[in-house]
């Protein structure tokens, strides 16, 4: 596997991941699936954006920015999609590890996610494996696709 920067040709594939984790209803904020277009706009519009390639396919991605603007700046948010087909073979783990590093060399202090759902064993495992720490949970933070409210929690880890 080789994790590299993304190019127009990975752009498809790239949005089918995407939309893949808005349609399951359990980790991204979004509600509807990106077109194409939106989709590029997306990820053009980030710090870093970078994929997860296996035998010439896009495995995952992942993107980078600010968490705010201004003086709180200095800190990273990222956002993560696996193909479902390529989930639980350490795909997320290196995404989120290239996108730590990503993430210094572009000069940010830390990292925080602000809405890891509560539901997302997964994720929450890999955060707290790699170092991560949680540092809030907002109460019914996020609407499941059975509109019952789950958790959040806010992670941070500081460089």
């Amino acid at each position: 596997m080789e994790i590299r920067d993304y190019t127009f040709a990975d752009l498809p594939e790239m949005t089918e991941i995407w939309n893949s984790v808005i349609k399951k209803g359990n980790a991204f904020p979004a509600q509807d699936e990106f077109t194409g277009e939106q989709a590029a706009n997306l990820f053009a519009a980030q710090s870093a954006c970078r994929v997860a390639v296996e035998e010439d396919r896009v495995k995952g991605v992942y993107i980078v920015h600010p968490v705010n603007d201004g003086r709180c700046g200095h800190i990273a948010n990222a956002s993560y999609a696996v193909a479902e087909s390529a989930r639980c073979r350490g795909i997320g783990r290196a995404l989120v590890e290239d996108s730590i590093a990503a993430a210094r060399s572009i000069g940010f202090t830390g990292m925080q996610y602000n809405a890891v759902v509560s539901v997302n064993a997964a994720a929450i495992k890999l955060y707290e494996d790699i170092g991560f720490v949680r540092i809030g949970r907002i109460p019914g933070g996020y609407r499941m696709l059975d509109g019952s409210f789950s958790d959040t929690f806010i992670y941070l880890l500081k460089f």
